[in-house]
């Protein structure tokens, strides 16, 4: 009988260093897909409250993570209340140290802008020490180069880095994304999963592409 490594455990193997972060997720608007790992020396079970920044679910904003990513040392994720007002003549919170201030203004989360849900897709690698900023969505196969800054948008199967972070390239060409794209493979049952390693961990993009080709044509 097949053993595939099980999803719902906390730690996946031996070493206790990664986590399968879904596992201890508490807050109800961070949303986990299956086999995504947080790698932290000291104490990955502690991602919610060491690298999701600023979360309050009140204020309506999500972080929503997809299947099989990869999330090193360091990684954080700022959340909506991370941010200050910028269309009012001052940034400065005042409503927070509450009395006559909080009394003159409106609620502290009701001023803050909403730059909507922050979204990693599948596949994704984040590198070590990574800041993804409120509302930023990270496409399918996208890697952030270690100790960048994401203010926007990745798109998929890119690398980027720096701060703010940019695009460094490509990794594959228009077609061998967008057969990956359309094959999804992160959505494939175990079975057919392990069959498909040898192609997905193969550096031979050509056969590759023949490969999905005709898994694509037999759907």
């Amino acid at each position: 009988m097949n053993q595939f490594p099980d999803p719902n455990l906390v730690f996946p193997n031996e070493y206790k260093t990664s986590c399968f972060i879904k596992n201890v997720i508490t807050a109800p608007n961070i949303i986990v897909g299956d086999y995504t790992y947080y790698d932290d020396p000291v104490d990955p079970t502690a991602f919610e409250r060491n690298n999701v920044l600023f979360n309050w679910p009140e204020f309506g904003d999500r972080l929503i993570i997809g299947k099989f990513c990869a999330i090193a040392s360091g990684v954080q994720f700022l959340m909506g209340p991370a941010n200050h007002r910028l269309d009012s003549l001052s940034a400065y919170p005042f409503t927070v140290f509450g009395g006559a201030w909080a009394e003159a203004v409106p609620p502290h989360l009701a001023q803050l802008p909403h730059k909507g849900d922050t979204v990693l897709g599948n596949d994704v690698w984040l590198g070590r020490e990574c800041r993804i900023l409120p509302g930023v969505k990270i496409g399918d196969g996208a890697i952030v180069a270690a100790y960048s800054v994401v203010t926007r948008d990745v798109e998929p199967y890119t690398i980027v880095g720096g701060n703010p972070a940019r695009l460094i390239r490509r990794r594959f060409d228009d077609e061998l994304t967008q057969l990956l794209l359309a094959l999804r493979w992160w959505d494939f049952p175990l079975e057919k999963l392990s069959a498909f390693l040898p192609t997905l961990c193969s550096n031979d993009r050509e056969h590759a592409k023949d490969v999905i080709r005709a898994m694509l044509a037999a759907q």
